[in-house]
């Protein structure tokens, strides 16, 4: 068994004669949690699309949990194990916390009646209280529709979702951007019981501070490619600066020589 959760080898994207991402070799092992930084349009977000299904890569290859994958889309991706949390948090704002948590993957009674089953309410509402539970999330009433709370506890909500179907891979892009201090120290905390628990994150984020106390390692992204691999504790923020800007460049940024 591969001690990597996720593994890209050479993943490339191009649209047309724009090179967004060239030969992204990357890997992250399980209970891991890893980095993705860099300056907008430095790549970050079309790798992710091609690890989460999202798009299809021009060429590379990507393995997860030991296997090689070639996902046809955000459903198989998730359905092998990977969720994702994104800044729009795909949330319904008129359903409660159980109906989010389980919008596209209901459970259901009364199966054997075909067509004419039913919403297991009882047992979403149980799995929704344990989810929130094993994350540390706090919300006053699950039965509260998304659209009356704040906007910490939208993101809470969204990283929730993730531990309800059991991930093998979390990935959290830019999680507290438009959170106040109080809401931003609930994710992390959040983000630290999934780092005690052993479960694997990749966290994109321009919040150096957050970056530093949260992740074991950080990848760089510069102009479509991985300039950076660099054990957190081990660097500088002005190094990590450094790298992102270009002032600064890594010879060898494989995976084996950071971990």
């Amino acid at each position: 068994m591969s001690e990597y959760i996720l593994e890209t080898r050479n993943l490339t994207k191009h649209y047309g004669g724009v090179h967004a991402l060239e030969e992204a070799s990357f890997a992250i092992r399980k209970g891991e949690h890893v980095a993705i930084m860099g300056d907008n349009g430095a790549g970050k977000s079309t790798f992710v699309r091609q690890i989460t299904g999202v798009e299809r890569p021009t060429r590379g290859e990507i393995h997860f949990d030991g296997q090689k994958v070639e996902f046809a889309g955000p459903i198989e991706a998730r359905e092998a194990g990977i969720e994702a949390v994104f800044q729009t948090l795909a949330l319904a704002d008129h359903l409660d916390v159980p109906d989010n948590l389980f919008l596209g993957r209901e459970k259901t009674k009364w199966n054997w009646l075909g067509p004419f089953r039913r919403l297991d309410y009882k047992a979403m509402h149980a799995d929704t209280l344990a989810a929130l539970e094993k994350t540390g999330v706090k919300i006053p009433s699950i039965r509260n529709t998304i659209q009356y709370m704040s906007g910490g506890q939208r993101q809470c909500v969204a990283i929730a979702r993730t531990a309800t179907f059991h991930s093998k891979l979390t990935i959290m892009d830019e999680p507290t951007a438009a959170l106040g201090v109080q809401e931003t120290a609930q994710v992390e905390n959040i983000v630290r019981t999934l780092k005690e628990q052993g479960e694997p994150l990749i966290l994109i984020s321009h919040n150096m501070r957050q970056v530093m106390d949260l992740c074991d390692r950080i990848v760089v992204f510069r102009r479509g490619r991985i300039c950076a691999n660099l054990i957190a504790k081990d660097v500088t923020g002005e190094e990590v600066v450094a790298y992102i800007t270009g002032a600064k460049t890594q010879p060898d940024y494989s995976v084996e020589g950071a971990v």
